[in-house]
């Protein structure tokens, strides 16, 4: 695992490429997901930076996207390793662990998204396509492709990747609660502690601990699913 001081040396090439890769102008829809965030606003259990700010630390903490991203790093691994029947593997297993249909979906159609996306700007990557199972793609899976393809600091992606998925729930929230754009970016701020500690955490998580307390985002999630008016796609 890298510490920081090999974040600080980071080389300029590098460092646009995990900006771009984390950028919200990516095109594979997150933006288009609230991840449950719609339901609890409407049910009154999201009202303020200070509870949207509760939420996204225990998620990080307990929640899927710390399943998510263990499997992102272990796949990264895997591509560096030339193992890509552990990549399919952990592809597979993700598919799985996905306790909602709306969750599983989000997933999958994000991860081709940002397949396509790579295979147009760097078509050798096919190669690495053509040896993974014909199957859908988990958005943390083409991460992965992606980052090891741009040989990215392994904790820096971590980081990038919780980064982006926080950056896109709090862009949620400012639209649902709503918040403005300021306590948006002082609720993104407020979260650095919970990020840098979510990192810490995952990188050293063991096999036997992939496990989350994710309940309440799966009822959320169901109950977005059913919710008569919705700006964010079920």
């Amino acid at each position: 695992m890298a510490n920081d001081e090999s974040l600080t040396l980071m080389n300029n090439e590098s460092l646009l490429y995990l900006l771009q890769l984390a950028s919200p102008a990516l095109p594979v829809g997150a933006y288009s997901y609230s991840e449950g965030l719609e339901a609890l606003v409407e049910l009154g259990k999201l009202t303020s930076q200070e509870t949207l700010a509760e939420w996204l630390t225990q998620e990080l903490r307990w929640g899927a996207v710390r399943l998510e991203a263990a499997v992102m790093i272990r796949s990264y691994e895997a591509i560096n390793n030339q193992d890509f029947e552990a990549v399919n593997r952990w592809n597979r297993w993700l598919t799985a662990a996905r306790e909602t249909e709306e969750l599983r979906q989000q997933s999958l159609q994000m991860g081709r998204s940002l397949l396509k996306l790579l295979l147009d700007l760097h078509p050798e990557l096919a190669s690495i396509y053509e040896l993974l199972q014909k199957e859908d793609c988990n958005f943390a899976i083409a991460y992965a492709i992606a980052a090891a393809h741009y040989q990215l600091d392994s904790h820096a992606a971590l980081l990038a990747y919780l980064y982006s998925w926080t950056a896109n729930l709090v862009s949620a929230g400012v639209k649902l609660i709503p918040l403005g754009q300021t306590a948006g970016q002082r609720l993104l701020l407020t979260m650095q502690p919970a990020l840098k500690y979510a990192v810490e955490e995952i990188s050293m998580l063991q096999a036997d601990d992939l496990c989350s307390c994710s309940w309440g985002l799966s009822l959320a999630s169901m109950g977005h699913e059913r919710q008569y008016s919705r700006l964010f796609r079920s």
